[in-house]
Formats: C-alpha cells, sequence, structure tokens
C-alpha cells in the first residue's frame, strides 16, 4: 500500500463525518500532482509532505461538527492553527483554515432548504470584530510567508472592524480574503464547476484535482506567487497555466518551471483554493470517486 492509500485508509474508520470530510480534503489536495505545489514525490526545503498529512489529520477534530456548533469562525481559525502548529513546525495550511472555517460554520448551522453558498454568505456577514481580533492573532502565530505591512487594518495592529470588513481592506492582493468579500466567488464559480466537468470525463480523482488546480491558476494569478515574486511573475505563471490548457507547454515543462530551489513560484494560495473546493464538493455531495 502506498503512503497516500495508506493515509486515506484512515478516514474510512468510524467517526464525525465533518471531521473526516475536512481530513479528506486536504489530503487529496495534497495527494494530487498539482504543479509547483508539495506532492507525495515533492518535498520543500521546510515543509514535507507528511507535514501537510499531519496537519490534515490534526483538523479534522478541530472541525467536528458538535465542535463547530459551539465555536465563532474566528475561534475555529485560531484552533486551527494552534491544532497544526502542535504537528510540526511552521503552519503549512493557515490559508486552508482561512477557507475552511467559515464554510464548516455555513454546513453545521445551514436550514434543511439552504445551500451551501447561501449559508456560507450568510456566515460571512455575520463576521464582528472578535472574529478579526482572534484571525489576526492566529495569522500572527502562523507567520506566513511574504505577509507584509498592510496599509490599514494590519494583522500587528488591534482589531477595530469586522472580520470581513478586514478582509475587504486585503481583497485585492490576497485571494483568500477575496473569498470572504465575495461569498466564495472562486470556489463556487470557477473551482467547483470545473471539478465537475474533469470528473465527469471520467478522469480519476487525483488527476481531475490537479486539472482543477491548473484551470484556477489559468483564470486567477496567484496571490502568494505576487506577494513573493511580484505581480510580473504571477502573470507569466498564469500564462503558462493556459499554455498547458490549450496543449502548447507540457506538465512537465510547466511543474519544473515553478520549482525553484526559493519556492517563490509555490502557487500556494491556488493550492488553499482546491483544498477550498473539494471541501465545499463532499459538503454538496459531489462524489470523489
Amino acid at each position: 500500500m502506498t503512503r497516500v492509500n495508506a493515509t486515506l485508509a484512515h478516514l474510512q474508520l468510524g467517526g464525525d463525518l465533518l471531521e473526516h470530510q475536512v481530513q479528506l480534503a486536504c489530503l487529496l489536495e495534497v495527494s494530487a500532482a498539482k504543479p509547483g505545489n508539495i506532492t507525495p514525490t515533492h518535498d520543500f526545503s521546510d515543509t514535507t509532505y507528511v507535514d501537510m498529512v499531519r496537519s490534515a489529520l490534526a483538523l479534522g477534530p478541530v472541525f467536528e461538527r458538535r465542535r463547530v456548533r459551539r465555536r465563532s469562525v474566528g475561534e475555529l481559525i485560531a484552533d486551527g492553527v494552534r491544532a497544526t502548529s502542535r504537528v510540526g513546525g511552521g503552519n503549512p495550511n493557515l490559508g486552508i483554515v482561512l477557507l475552511f472555517s467559515p464554510l464548516v460554520r455555513a454546513e453545521v448551522t445551514r436550514g434543511e432548504d439552504e445551500g451551501l453558498r447561501s449559508a456560507t454568505e450568510r456566515i460571512l456577514a455575520q463576521l464582528d470584530v472578535a472574529d478579526a481580533a482572534a484571525a489576526f492573532e492566529a495569522i500572527l502565530q502562523a507567520r506566513p510567508g511574504g505577509l507584509g505591512e498592510a496599509p490599514e487594518h494590519d494583522v500587528r495592529d488591534p482589531a477595530r472592524i469586522s472580520l470581513r470588513e478586514a478582509m475587504a481592506t486585503a481583497a485585492g492582493r490576497d485571494s483568500i480574503a477575496s473569498e470572504y468579500t465575495t461569498g466564495y466567488a472562486i470556489v463556487f464559480d470557477t473551482g467547483l464547476p470545473l471539478l465537475a466537468d474533469a470528473l465527469g470525463e471520467g478522469i480519476p480523482t487525483l488527476e481531475a484535482i490537479a486539472s482543477t488546480h491548473i484551470g484556477l491558476l489559468a483564470s486567477h494569478p496567484d496571490t502568494l506567487i505576487e506577494r513573493k515574486a511580484g505581480a510580473a511573475a504571477a502573470q507569466a505563471v498564469t500564462a503558462a497555466a493556459r499554455e498547458v490548457l490549450n496543449g502548447t507547454r507540457t506538465l512537465q515543462d510547466f511543474d519544473a518551471s515553478l520549482r525553484a530551489p526559493d519556492h517563490r513560484l509555490n502557487p500556494g494560495t491556488t493550492a488553499d483554493l482546491v483544498a477550498a473546493t473539494l471541501l465545499a464538493a463532499l459538503l454538496t455531495g459531489i462524489r470523489l470517486p
């Protein structure tokens, strides 16, 4: 049994379904051969595939259904960062924690006739200053690469507005922040259709996930690359992803072009959006065979 299959086999055990959906979304994302990212055959100097697996498994209990009912989005973000920091150095899935927290709150609070997207918008509209304060503290604890300083409502300053309002001030430079302001437009309008189309064509799950990653990258420049290497570099990576889609560039060449020793061209924000897409797929009944 490969280490990927051995890890996924853990999720066949009994327990809370939402907890396992969170773990499965994370494990599938990191196990797909997404160009430029950590995969089962590509570690980074400061983070390995095993680190990502440990973090994925640690997140599950944080998002257990009964627990999520008692916690705010800000508290869930803080809980997720603490849980993953205990299982390894650094915090490799801050973006995933930021994206998953509103989604799981939406899932456990939505009515029988309420869709996940409308429930997510409701949760985002309810975010307050306390959520911002908890999220700011968690982001500082995680010490994400390329954080920089914001001209207003910087995470190093005391929170004075709601978490959604704070995210709106960063939306132009960070796709995760943008999702908070748009009600997860990238996930629902781009990610899910890309994934559903690939699966509908009979593409195996991990290949469909990699295809979704390339499709997202081709339509939305990666904001982690932009913060680390500049806007021109991010646009060049997006152009290269489009070349892969139209068949004028091989996936292998594209992948190799992103693997500089300093990982400045790692499309990490796109990977986080893929993970959120996978969780949304699981929560809306899309089967990941």
